[in-house]
């Protein structure tokens, strides 16, 4: 089966994932060696990987490591061949499509089950970031004494690092990226040579079991911090930062090349995750603590228990780094999914903003009432709550990989197809166990269950039936018939809009201020004036802002009212002179107030003012006139550069 016309159309549909990252700008070389090509793809999967050894990890891997020793090894390994295989497919839909998932779950769902599937995307990410707040805070107070609120408050600076690291370019980040991995890596490495792990304990920890109680809710929270669902979603968008051909063999290429690097990078993962649990096996369930939970707890015990004083040290560093090498994953990701979903773009501060405060108010309020230690439990559930999110993606990143209609000749054959439906089927398996123990649990400890019923029982259901939909919507679809959906990017169709012929302007109205911008404003309003023909006209606005104006109004007839007065009256003589009549009238009070009235009086067609280039503290001194003044009226502001 060839590339369909579907597919053919797919790559002007991505623009929305490539303006929020750094558009195409890493070329890939079509002759080169085969190391050299590689290179050139290596990158989307490290940015990737960081998000799979975040602090919701540690606290996981160190209380799965000192309950249950090596025996939930194998859930790391099982749970990193998962994430290969989602990450792969993933970078195969943004390769084909040119689109990222959230764009093509919108586009397959449509409105209503996207916005569902938006919601719960964006709870991940904001679980993901709580723990990413948490351990910095945590890495700052081990290292450096701060207590954890004001370590959570200085993690939100690091907001102007990453949106300074990503206005250089894709591959300035990736390279800082790989930095912080290969430090957090080192450092752990040192922890595990300290430990000395029984290399016949280890080996058996691969063979799969749940070993006892609280095993399954450890193992989901593992899950849940190795298979991230953000990331699924990130991945598709990131592969789109290179330059990859049209044609089959580039496209293939393109798989190919992101695959290996994906295996590369979700194995460096691995390497952190298996360290932080055979550290924590081989030093705390060793030697009897075996309910180490608190990132703080295990800390301490490292050096007394592992007899070594810079155990704790590159214990920090590496937590630190950590926390702060995944906060660009969540930063992007949720760029990519808000984008994908609603079509709606915000400026990378603001996004950055609104997430981390979604992070950092539970955590303070957590805190705050239940104590610092409650940080480890919070950090725990932060992970298995990503855990539940997790089919939510996965489900419709299978759905579209194995049909031909959206990947075409790229879709993947029955074998990888098959494999990526047990995953999946895996997956929603593990979780429905998850709640139904969970909420079991809830009602038979509760003395009151009655409020459990009517909060916790309904919105499970509702998940549920959620996640029903979810399956069942495509295959539906599939077989009516139904043909794949037009796709819209961020701007929506891109259909040429339907133009029609605007009349010149005959009413003109020209906000002058007495100052050197005067001269381009007025120059440019006489321009229009004599497009619009002999019946144009100009009127003058002026607004007198002085003290005494701005108490008592026009009833004031200061100096200053009566110097303006005059000047604008020159100002009509002049322009009379080239041939434009034109009147003037004065507003009293706040700039922009007073001209939307003054337009609202005189009922101009066009408004033509001035802006000086101030910005920044400036715009807090003299106002935004101009911003301001185009949300109050109904009629185009023309704005006119002083230097024009």
């Amino acid at each position: 089966m060839g590339f369909t016309a579907k597919n053919s159309r797919m790559p002007e549909n991505g623009d929305a994932a490539k303006d929020a990252l750094a558009q195409q700008v890493v070329a890939v070389p079509a002759q080169h060696s085969f190391w050299k090509r590689l290179f050139a793809f290596s990158g989307p999967a490290y940015l990737v990987s960081v998000g799979y050894m975040d602090p919701g990890n540690w606290a996981t891997d160190i209380a799965a490591g000192s309950k249950f020793g090596y025996k939930l090894l194998w859930v790391l390994v099982m749970s990193n061949l998962m994430a290969l295989l989602l990450q792969s497919l993933s970078a195969r839909l943004g390769i084909v499509t040119r689109m990222d998932l959230a764009q093509a779950c919108r586009a397959m769902y449509g409105k209503g089950l996207g916005i569902a599937l938006w919601f719960l995307a964006e709870i991940a990410i904001v679980a993901c970031d709580l723990a990413e707040v948490l351990g910095s805070a945590l890495g700052l107070q081990l290292l450096f004494g701060l207590p954890m609120w004001a370590g959570i408050l200085v993690t939100a600076l690091d907001t102007f690092l990453l949106l300074l690291l990503h206005g250089r370019g894709i591959r300035l980040l990736e390279a800082f990226i790989v930095v912080l991995v290969t430090t957090i890596g080192a450092c752990l490495a040192l922890e595990v040579f300290l430990a000395k792990p029984d290399p016949g304990e280890l080996a058996a920890g691969l063979v799969p079991s749940l070993p006892g109680e609280g095993a399954l809710y450890l193992a989901m929270g593992m899950l849940g911090a190795t298979v991230m669902p953000h990331n699924i979603y990130l991945h598709s968008a990131l592969v789109q930062s290179r330059r990859i051909g049209a044609t089959p063999a580039a496209i293939r290429a393109g798989i190919r090349f992101n695959t290996i690097d994906a295996f590369v990078a979700l194995n460096g993962a691995l390497f952190v995750n298996a360290s932080l649990l055979v550290m924590a096996a081989a030093a705390f369930h060793r030697a009897g603590f075996h309910e180490v939970q608190d990132i703080r707890q295990a800390h301490l015990l490292l050096e007394p228990v592992l007899g070594a004083h810079v155990a704790p040290v590159a214990f920090a560093i590496a937590l630190l780094l950590s926390g702060q090498s995944s906060t660009i994953t969540g930063t992007l990701a949720g760029q990519i999914v808000m984008e994908g979903f609603l079509r709606l773009r915000l400026r990378p501060m603001v996004r950055r903003l609104i997430t981390r405060a979604a992070a950092i108010v539970p955590a303070l309020l957590v805190i705050g009432t239940m104590g610092e230690k409650a940080t480890g439990e919070l950090l725990v559930l932060s992970q298995v709550v990503l855990s539940l999110q997790l089919p939510f993606a996965v489900l419709p990143l299978v759905h579209l990989v194995t049909d031909r209609r959206w990947l075409g000749q790229y879709a993947v054959g029955q074998r990888l197809g098959t494999l990526a439906w047990v995953v999946a089927g895996l997956i929603v398996g593990l979780n429905a166990k998850l709640a139904w123990d969970e909420v079991a649990g809830w009602l038979a400890k509760a003395g009151s269950p009655w409020l459990l019923w009517a909060t916790a029982v309904p919105l499970a259901v509702g998940l549920g039936l959620l996640l029903l939909a979810v399956f069942a919507v495509p295959l539906l679809r599939r077989f009516r018939g139904v043909p794949v959906p037009q796709v819209a990017g961020v701007h929506g169709s891109a259909a040429v809009p339907e133009l029609f012929p605007v009349k010149p302007p005959q009413r003109i109205a020209v906000a002058v201020d007495f100052s050197s911008a005067d001269t381009a404003v007025l120059s440019h309003a006489v321009a229009l004036a004599r497009a619009g023909g002999k019946g144009a006209r100009i009127q003058l606005f002026h607004v007198v802002e002085s003290g005494g104006v701005r108490l008592l109004g026009a009833e004031l007839a200061d100096q200053e009212v009566r110097a303006d007065s005059h000047r604008l009256e020159l100002y009509c003589q002049e322009l009379a002179e080239l041939g434009v009549p034109a009147t003037y009238d004065l507003g009293f009070g706040e700039a922009a107030e007073e001209l939307a009235k003054l337009v609202e009086a005189h009922k101009p067609e066009v408004i033509v003012v001035g802006s000086h280039g101030h910005s920044g503290v400036a715009d807090l001194v003299h106002g935004t006139t101009v911003d301001q003044l185009r949300h109050k009226v109904r009629i185009p502001v023309f704005v006119v550069p002083a230097e024009a």
